[in-house]
């Protein structure tokens, strides 16, 4: 039986290592394209971290309305993340470009 090399195998222990929920959270991603969120809502169980990915060639910025968070002014191909632990709707908006709205709506997650 070979062994594996000591990075590999040590890669591998900390991944074992990880909660489960770590390993197997799952993501949503907003595409930022021509001036708009895509989706303009999204719908997610709660625990998802939301990637929000600037497609346009000039910057954008998220931000909630109730003013919850805040990225960054994200130039082409940046990636603001959070996570939505609690249910809920979560109203958003461009800081550069009020015009561009959005919405995370967070289910309760399963059991």
């Amino acid at each position: 039986m070979r062994s594996l090399p000591l990075p590999t195998a040590l890669v591998l222990a900390m991944l074992a290592a990880l909660p489960a929920s770590a390993a197997t959270s799952p993501d949503a991603t907003v595409s930022i394209e021509n001036f708009t969120f895509a989706p303009a809502t999204i719908t997610v169980p709660a625990g998802t971290t939301v990637v929000w990915v600037n497609h346009d060639d000039i910057p954008h910025l998220v931000a909630a309305d109730d003013k919850q968070f805040k990225s960054a002014a994200l130039d082409t191909d940046d990636r603001y993340a959070r996570r939505f632990d609690a249910p809920g709707t979560y109203a958003y908006f461009c800081g550069l470009h009020p015009h561009m709205t959005g919405k995370v709506v967070v289910m309760p997650g399963a059991p």
